[in-house]
């Protein structure tokens, strides 16, 4: 089988991407990678060497979720197009909603990581304003779904938010991400320290309510304040008591981090899955997650939570688990098993294989 996947460089998706190709590739399945967004530095492509089975093909196209991208996408359509006729995979696994309705005679798969209006309810609780861009996206993703084979979601929440907000797809499918276990460090020295992973100029990641609170403490709050596609930088005003700003963390600093720390703070408005409480599972921390209906769906009973958005709640429940060693660690015993159970990059693959099954052709294995 040979199957073109479409990412982006610019957060999660890129390690979803990751965790599904090398996967696939070592599955004897043939990968032709197409990446948009910002061109990747040599460092987020070294995992790609020893992937014999991969041909990757970066550009630096816009998003559809970026400001002036009409262009963009239509000669990056066009670009994929040219692609598709060249390498004649069997089926598109599209991470972006843009190409689900692209003219080719070939299975089309669109997995919805996430969308800017189910983003703005959630930050802003309310829909975003109609002016000329959000008609255009709202467009493009309607179309996408329309157009596309099969559509996929990593929580029920997001694909529910999908078919109320845009269109509801003919053929749907819940498939949570996963990551690789064996890639973080579950036997670390706990140390009395909590780690929260944010962009901070993204609303949605919502790091600012660390800054409202007196943690018992030391939180590393760890994430990029730029955006992408504007450049402009975005600063968090004051600082908690015992919050230290980390900056972006090379992937071996993140997993030192995560073997240490005891806790992590997961304090998004808008999280559809999240992989780094799942890392963080990975590694034996405990989790303290802001009650959202996707992070209830994920983690179930093996998390705690604080009250929707509520700094008190928040502080409460970082004192009663610093205070405890023994709840806490038995809190990130939870979490490590839940992520053991449910949420591999080898579950995530099976799943992925059984949907390309049901949409390959007659006579085309997945694997």
């Amino acid at each position: 089988m040979h199957v073109l996947v479409t990412t982006d460089t610019l957060g999660g998706v890129w390690t979803y991407t990751r965790e599904l190709v090398t996967a696939l590739d070592r599955r004897d399945v043939r990968v032709t990678l197409v990446s948009f967004g910002n061109i990747p530095v040599p460092d987020q492509t070294e995992w790609m060497r020893g992937l014999n089975r991969l041909d990757y093909r970066p550009t630096g196209f816009k998003l559809e979720w970026m400001q002036d991208c009409e262009d963009d996408l239509a000669a990056s359509r066009e670009y994929l197009r040219s692609v598709v006729q060249e390498v004649e995979p069997d089926l598109l696994h599209l991470n972006q909603y843009c190409y689900g309705d692209l003219e080719v005679d070939v299975p089309r798969l669109v997995v919805g990581h996430s969308d800017v209006v189910s983003w703005w309810q959630a930050v802003h609780g309310k829909d975003p304003k109609l002016d000329a861009w959000s008609r255009m996206y709202r467009t493009t993703v309607v179309r996408g779904l329309s157009g596309a084979s099969a559509v996929a979601a990593p929580s029920q929440w997001m694909l529910n938010a999908l078919k109320q907000n845009f269109r509801a797809p003919a053929l749907s499918s819940v498939i949570y991400n996963g990551r690789t276990p064996s890639l973080f460090d579950d036997a670390g020295c706990k140390q009395s320290l909590a780690v929260s992973v944010g962009r901070i100029w993204d609303g949605g990641k919502n790091a600012a309510l660390l800054t409202k609170i007196q943690s018992p403490l030391l939180i590393y709050l760890v994430g990029a304040n730029q955006e992408p596609g504007t450049g402009a930088t975005v600063s968090i005003h004051g600082k908690g008591k015992g919050l230290h700003l980390q900056g972006e963390q090379t992937e071996d600093q993140l997993r030192n981090l995560y073997a240490m720390a005891s806790l992590y703070v997961g304090t998004s408005l808008y999280e559809p899955f999240g992989l780094a409480p799942l890392e963080a599972a990975f590694s034996r921390c405990a989790l303290v997650l802001n009650d959202i209906p996707p992070f209830r769906e994920i983690w179930g009973d093996a998390a705690c939570y604080f009250r929707w958005n509520s700094a008190q709640s928040l502080q409460e429940e970082l004192e009663k688990l610093s205070g405890d060693t023994d709840l806490c660690a038995t809190y990130g015993a939870l979490a490590y098993d839940r992520a053991q159970q449910r949420y591999s990059t080898g579950r995530m693959l099976e799943e992925y294989l059984q949907l390309y099954q049901v949409m390959l052709p007659a006579g085309v294995q997945a694997a």
